[in-house]
């Protein structure tokens, strides 16, 4: 393994738990406390903020729509975002246990069934 692998292996995840207002609906979101809050909990939207998890290195700034949700066996309930902007899809683990500001687990469930 190079320096240059290694480094971007180690570099993966960032944490970065701060409070947003939502873009895509106004909502005041609060931090997890626990690990990186990167979407909305009332409405599952997200922004195109991020190259890897929690680096915000990314110029997009495009809102992420919720498209579907999928289970991981390894990570629980992932919500599926794409971008309006560039079309960029990325998974999302839910929050939908988090005792601040659970994820909606009505919207989940639809778009678990691909009602949303």
């Amino acid at each position: 393994m190079n320096d240059n692998t290694s480094s971007l292996e180690s570099k993966r995840f960032t944490k970065n738990d701060s409070g947003f207002i939502c873009e895509a609906c106004g909502f005041e979101v609060k931090p997890l406390g626990y690990s990186s809050r990167n979407h909305c909990p009332k409405c599952l939207c997200s922004k195109h903020v991020d190259v890897m998890p929690g680096d915000r290195a990314s110029d997009c700034g495009g809102i992420m729509r919720p498209v579907r949700v999928e289970l991981s066996s390894k990570k629980g309930y992932m919500i599926v975002h794409k971008c309006e902007k560039c079309g960029y899809v990325s998974k999302n683990r839910t929050a939908h246990e988090a005792e601040i500001q659970p994820d909606d687990m009505r919207k989940i469930i639809k778009l678990t069934a691909g009602e949303l």
